[in-house]
This record gives structure tokens, C-alpha cells and sequence, in this order.
């Protein structure tokens, strides 16, 4: 896989590193990042389920009493 070098603010990279109990800049900043993009990935999966249900709902069609 290629890698990619940035320059962030310390203190940013500090904090990650103790919010995610992550001893290494390098680690921690991948596993916010990789958080983040599998947060994307279930936001996904809900707005896809949730436009499946209302699809399923819309072809409902609800006939009224006969007689």
C-alpha cells in the first residue's frame, strides 16, 4: 500500500493519541482515519436500508372497504 506524509499540529496529534490510547502519532492518526471512513460505511448501510423501507412502503397500496 503507498503511504502518504502529512505535517499536523502536535497538539491535535497529542490529543488523538490519548483519546484513542494509541502510543505512536503514526497509529493513532490511522485509526481515527480509519474510524472515521467505517463510520461512513455504516452511515451508508442505514441510509440504504432506510430508502429500501420506504420504497417497500410506497408500493403498498392500501385499497379502501369494498361494499
Amino acid at each position: 500500500m503507498a503511504k502518504v506524509s502529512i505535517s499536523l499540529d502536535a497538539e491535535l496529534v497529542v490529543e488523538v493519541m490519548v483519546l484513542a490510547g494509541v502510543g505512536s502519532p503514526q497509529d493513532a492518526v490511522e485509526v481515527v482515519v480509519r474510524d472515521y471512513i467505517a463510520r461512513g460505511h455504516r452511515t451508508e448501510a442505514r441510509v440504504e436500508r432506510g430508502d429500501d423501507n420506504r420504497r417497500d412502503r410506497d408500493a403498498t397500496v392500501v385499497q379502501p372497504p369494498q361494499g
